[in-house]
């Protein structure tokens, strides 16, 4: 563990010493940092960068609030077992699943990666932290899980059981250039689904994959007040150009209503309980009280018949360590910037705003009241709308999830993105890891954001790593 340098030069120094331009000086207005960027978590903020970054309690946390954040800490990391076992308080994994514990999508509370070990062009090693949904469409237009595997396809099992399958990730290289002349290559994913241990799927299932994101600031954006995201909707329905995001309504087992949805890379949750609960239930296998079936179709005799955990078949956790395990993630403290007021972070910072991808990442709100009170009225910045916007065909999964269709995607929050490469050993980045990197991530975008997407391609070499060396200090 190291801690970051503190550095409070002043920026119009910084400016004349590094002798910026009379130009970009008027495009970056105004010329002074504010302090509080630095701390995106607000009072949360921590100051950590490395392995363990994304694993510490929010700085502001009570001692009553450590001792919860250390247990479900481990509810959250250690792995669950097979049922029946003499660890009654941690058996009930599967019968299907595609993780042993939280952690082993979200490991050190990180970003996940998709498979990339590949023999003939295939990946040869199954996904963890990169999950498939899966549905196909009704006679009435509405989208329901395919009926032999379900929501969600699960390639490991207890034993007795069999796996789901395998999946398998090839990638196509689609080259381009930026406007100087400088080349780039992009990747998109195809998919093959093989040794199905339940026969074949249907012919026009409809399949989008989702990878795990990084935990820290969850608890906060949650803490945003529902009539602020509202806001976003009415301020970009107001503009003259192609930004137009909406919010996704979902029900909500918790609240037992439809509520905003705010989680998920299509906002298809609206709360941290209704998250974790049903990744519990759809990547582990657990059960829980609102939660209470195993994920088996019909068709998965053995899967029905397989051991259950908990106590006389009631949920195999209980809602007070399901709680534990919730606030543990809500109370995770989101690690400061780094270099936030350095001459060329500053610089791509303005280029950001310029380029009009401030409208959707939207850098900063104040929270409202939160249930954990280290989490309230925080001056944060998460740089997102969390609304839904339409990225373009090329982003497409073509399956619907509450208001969402195929073409959108919840704007994921930027903070932390940056500190991935130290905890999680990869830069991968979207929704299935196909971004390489964060220029590449960018390169992606389409649809609403595809203006912006060609000011980038328009920009000089200086401005393009300005922008990325901005995106990566968050």
């Amino acid at each position: 563990m190291r801690l970051l340098k503190h550095w409070r030069t002043p920026f119009a120094l910084a400016l004349a010493g590094a002798g910026v331009s009379a130009a970009w000086l008027t495009l970056a207005s105004p010329t002074t940092v504010d302090p509080a960027e630095e701390k995106p978590g607000g009072d949360t903020t921590v100051f950590e960068v490395g392995l363990n970054a994304f694993s510490f309690p929010a700085a502001n946390l009570d001692e009553d609030g450590r001792t919860t954040f250390a247990i479900g800490n481990s509810f959250f990391r250690r792995n669950w077992v097979e049922a029946p076992s003499s660890t009654a308080a941690r058996d009930g994994l599967g019968p299907l699943f595609i993780a042993r514990s939280c952690g082993g999508c979200h490991n050190q509370d990180g970003r996940g990666a998709p498979p990339n070990n590949f023999k003939h062009g295939w990946t040869i090693e199954q996904p963890i932290a990169l999950l498939f949904r899966l549905s196909v469409m009704g006679a009435d237009g509405k989208p329901f899980p395919e009926p032999t595997y379900g929501d969600q396809f699960a390639n490991a099992a207890v034993q007795d059981v069999k796996p789901e399958g395998q999946v398998h990730v090839r990638y196509t290289e689609h080259a381009g250039q930026f406007a100087d002349g400088t080349r780039y290559s992009l990747r998109s994913p195809q998919y093959r689904f093989d040794h199905l241990g339940y026969g074949p799927m249907q012919p026009k299932t409809m399949v989008s994959p989702r990878l795990a994101q990084q935990l820290p600031g969850v608890g906060l954006l949650e803490a945003i007040s529902e009539a602020d995201i509202l806001n976003n909707v009415q301020q970009q329905s107001s503009r003259t150009d192609a930004i137009k995001g909406m919010a996704n309504r979902v029900f909500d087992p918790f609240a037992g209503k439809e509520v905003l949805g705010r989680f998920g890379w299509k906002a298809n949750t609206g709360s941290l309980a209704h998250q974790t609960a049903a990744a519990f239930n759809g990547d582990i296998g657990i059960t829980s009280e609102k939660f209470p079936n195993e994920n088996c179709t019909p068709k998965q005799t053995n899967c029905l018949k397989a051991p259950r955990g908990g106590d006389h078949g009631g949920p195999e956790i209980d809602n007070i360590l399901l709680g534990k395990v919730i606030q543990y993630q809500a109370t995770l403290g989101v690690p400061a910037r780094r270099d936030f007021n350095d001459v060329d972070v500053r610089r791509g910072q303005a280029l950001f705003a310029q380029a009009q991808c401030a409208v959707c990442h939207r850098p900063s709100y104040t929270t409202g009241t939160s249930p954990f009170p280290s989490l309230s009225g925080q001056k944060i910045s998460p740089y997102t709308d969390l609304l839904l916007h339409d990225m373009g065909k090329g982003l497409a999964d073509s399956r619907p999830d509450g208001l969402a269709n195929g073409q959108q995607w919840r704007t994921p929050p930027l903070w932390a993105l940056g500190l991935v490469p130290d905890v999680n050993g990869h830069s991968f980045q979207l929704h299935d890891g196909r971004a390489r990197n964060t220029m590449e991530a960018i390169l992606w975008h389409g649809g609403e954001a595809d203006t912006a997407r060609q000011q980038v391609l328009k920009m000089p070499k200086a401005d393009r790593d300005a922008l990325v060396k901005f995106v990566n200090s968050l």
